[in-house]
């Protein structure tokens, strides 16, 4: 901001030196040398007219953008929050019926009669 209200009033006083100055050359009186004493003074003149406004100032530059800031830091982990409430348990169910018992399943045929007597040799490996 600064430097943007300096840069106006530079461009402004440069502006209005540049402007050509009127100069009015009132023609000089006539010079009447009289001898003598002079006399008193006169009565003071009226006050001139006001001059014209300036020129307004042409407009001043914009500024340089300034440099994009800094990434913020990482904000900090928030507090563990509260273990909701607990549910009620639920109700004990109702006990199961007892099954039929089962059918008894075929018998199966009677084995024979096995035989008895007879050679029967049982041969053992030898020992090492």
């Amino acid at each position: 901001m600064k430097y943007s209200f300096l840069l106006a009033a530079l461009l402004a006083a440069v502006a209005l030196s540049a402007c050509e100055k009127t100069t009015v050359n009132n023609p000089a009186p006539d010079t009447v040398v009289v001898p003598g004493p002079a006399g008193p003074a006169g009565n003071t003149g009226a006050t001139g007219a006001s001059g014209n406004t300036g020129a307004t100032g042409a407009a001043g530059y914009d500024g340089a953008k300034g440099n994009t800031g800094d990434t913020g830091s990482t904000g900090e982990t928030g507090a563990k929050g509260y273990d909701g409430a607990k549910g009620n348990t639920g109700s004990t169910g109702a006990p199961g019926y007892d099954g039929a018992a089962g059918a008894d399943g075929n018998k199966g045929d009677t084995g024979k009669t096995g035989k008895t007597g007879g050679d029967t040799i049982v041969v053992l490996p030898a020992e090492k």
